[in-house]
């Protein structure tokens, strides 16, 4: 099953989340935030958005890898997947966010 990991980390002690595929794979990792509740809007905001595919855009990055991120209504990024090797493999971490996010449960794990 998939979950959503909530950790704190980082010199600045950002709380920061990443979802996990059932096969504990991370699909999508957030960026920091200064609080644990903002950091749970910010799973409440995948899991609202995650069913619109305009909220994903996929990239390449210099060393020809691939990647995707989500972004809220407002245009701001909620989450960044992985490098992937493949645009396919970039897309089907697209398709596991929308299937896994709206059901994923929340747990608090250290670093």
């Amino acid at each position: 099953m998939a979950k959503f990991e909530v950790y704190q980390s980082g010199k600045k002690n950002e709380f920061r989340f990443r979802l996990k595929a059932g096969n504990g794979q991370t699909i999508l990792s957030s960026e920091g935030y200064s609080t644990k509740a903002a950091c749970l809007n910010g799973i409440e905001s995948v899991r609202k958005n995650a069913g619109d595919a305009k909220r994903f855009s996929t990239s390449q990055t210099p060393t020809k890898m691939f990647r995707f991120t989500m972004s809220a209504g407002n245009n701001q990024v909620i989450g960044t997947s992985q490098n992937y090797k493949s645009q396919s493999g970039c897309v089907n971490g697209i398709e596991s966010v929308k299937k896994n996010a709206a059901q994923a449960e929340v747990k608090e794990v250290e670093k």
